[in-house]
Parts: structure tokens; sequence; C-alpha cells
């Protein structure tokens, strides 16, 4: 079976991407996913505000909106909760790239344009293949429009691009009020791919404590709808390679994602729960589920279920909706 895919122009493996997280932080785990057979990894982000802490410039940040709110202090993470300070970052990018074979992709995750997008520069003089921006800003001021929002996207986007020539992945949340629009203005003002989607980590509230507290949840296989449902509508609108993440944990997902056009799944919920070696499991189930139903490449099945390709493009769109509420029958 030829597993083989293209994402951002980099010719992969196969089509799992080991996602930004908590696995990258060492190189004893990265070299277990390189050789449980993951084609990619992404790092764990570098956050802006660590650039700015590194420039003694965090004030701005610690101060902005607290206007608003007394508590909002507590809401950034004191600087020793960080894992690396961000030339320590770099020299494990440096060295992730140099002793690993799989193309090694560097994450950086802020909401502003700045001196900080300089990193990026950095991560690609250290020999990162790729770049993912992941810009994860979750709008509280009702003065901001949905245009405004999607403006911080690309300003961020363009900074960053200006800067680095090594392809450029968004990493976007569904929280857009049109999705194909800001992926094709994404994709025009140089992003090389598009990464659906950021999981949305919402706070919990301490009943004991009276306070809100920061919460992740891993994810199961149910929570790749969202991702399977957008890229199947978007592939072949934009140029983008198309790379979806949440709810990869099977090889199920993986081939049903691959069909409604992506040109790579992340994972790492499935990673964390079972271990870096389990990419080889999958792997070994994708191989016997394309010879049982002959396919000889993953190419040959992408994108054969997505909205350009199937007979009821309905399935995609309000028509789905209403069937989908018709049909459930009440049970009690």
């Amino acid at each position: 079976m030829n597993l083989s895919t293209t994402y951002l122009g980099i010719k992969l493996k196969n089509p799992i991407i080991a996602s930004a997280g908590p696995l990258s932080r060492s190189m004893e785990t990265m070299h277990r996913l390189e050789n449980a057979g993951a084609s990619a990894i992404v790092m764990h982000s570098l956050f802006e505000e660590q650039i700015v802490h590194e420039a003694e410039s965090m004030n701005h940040y610690k101060s902005y909106g607290t206007e608003s709110n007394a508590e909002a202090l507590t809401y950034f993470p004191d600087i020793g909760d960080y894992h690396y300070a961000p030339e320590e970052y770099l020299e494990l990018v440096a060295k992730a790239s140099n002793k690993l074979e799989i193309p090694i992709i560097g994450s950086i995750n802020g909401t502003t344009p700045g001196g900080w997008t300089s990193y990026a520069k950095k991560m690609e003089e250290a020999g990162a293949s790729a770049l993912e921006l992941n810009v994860y800003y979750i709008s509280t001021d009702g003065a901001l429009t949905g245009a405004d929002v999607e403006n911080r996207y690309s300003d961020v986007l363009k900074e960053v691009r200006s800067a680095v020539k090594i392809p450029i992945a968004m990493k976007l949340s569904p929280f857009f009020s049109s999705i194909p629009n800001i992926a094709c203005r994404l994709a025009k003002e140089g992003a090389d791919g598009l990464v659906l989607f950021n999981r949305f980590y919402q706070p919990d509230i301490d009943l004991n404590e009276l306070d809100v507290k920061p919460d992740v949840e891993l994810s199961n296989s149910y929570a790749n709808r969202l991702p399977m449902h957008w890229i199947g509508i978007l592939f072949k609108k934009t140029k983008a390679s198309l790379a979806a993440t949440s709810g990869v944990h099977t090889a199920e997902d993986v081939l049903k994602l691959t069909m409604v056009g992506a040109d790579a799944t992340m994972m790492c919920s499935a990673l964390l729960m079972n271990g870096p070696e389990h990419i080889g499991k999958v792997l070994q189930d994708i191989e016997h589920w394309m010879q049982e139903h002959e396919y000889e490449s993953i190419e040959q099945m992408r994108g054969s279920m997505s909205l350009k390709s199937i007979a009821d493009p309905s399935a995609y769109e309000r028509a789905n909706y209403m069937k989908a509420l018709n049909r459930y029958k009440v049970l009690v």
C-alpha cells in the first residue's frame, strides 16, 4: 500500500502527523514518535507571552483588559509554568531537526503583530521544515466586529509570512461566520496550509474555591466530525493544504478524514492515552482496510467523499440538519 501524501509541499511517508503537544517536549518521546511511524512532528507551541516576557515587556499583557475584571491577572500562567524559555525552545527545534529524519514543524502561538514574530525566522534558522501559526484568540470585546477578528489573523500571518520562506500552516478555530471565506482569504495572503480545528478549551468553575480554573479534556473520535465537515466543504476550494486535527484516534478516523479531502491528519489525544506506539497500530489497520477494499494508495481515496465529489451535496448543507433531526426517534 502506498500511504504517502504531500502536506505543505512536503512529501510525507503517511498522513499521520504528531500534533503539537507534550510529547514534543523531549527528544526521547520524539524518537519514539518517529520509530512508531509518525510522518512529521509539530512542536509544542512557543507563546507570544513567553517571548514578550523574555524581552521584559510582560507588563503590557498583564495589565491589558484588567480594568474590567480585577481577577484577570490570575489567568496568566507564571513564567515558571512554561517548559522552555524561547532560546531553549529553539535549541530543541534545532536538535530535533538534526537528529530525526522526519520533518519538524515549529509552532508559534500569538494574537498580535509585533517583534515576537521574529522568532518565526529563528525557527526557520534552527532547521524547522515548516511553521504552524496558531492564532488562538477569543474575543470578549463587544466593540470588536467579526471583520476585526479576521483582520487580526490576517495581520499576524502577513508579518510572519514576510519573515520566513518555509511553508506556513494557519491553525484555525471554528468560530467564524464564514469559514470558507476566511480559509480562502488566508490562503491568498500566504498560508500554505490550514489546520482545522484548534480545540476550544473552556474553563471550569471550582465550587469550593469559587474560582475559574483551566481544564483540558482529551478528545474522542466524535470530535473529528467538525473538521470532517469543513474539510469536505473546502476540498478543492483553496490551493492550501488541509490538515485535520481533533478526534483523530483510529484508522477509521484517518480514512474518513482523507476521504473528505485532508492531506494530513494530526494526532495528539490518542497518543497521550495510548503512547507513541499507537501510530504503528493505526498504520497497520489502515493498510488492512485498504487491502480489503482494493485501494492501492492514499491519494486514490482523497476527496472521494467531499462536497465536490458526492452525488448528494445536501449531505453537507442544511438538508442534512433537517434529516438528522427528523430521523431521531424518542425511545422513552
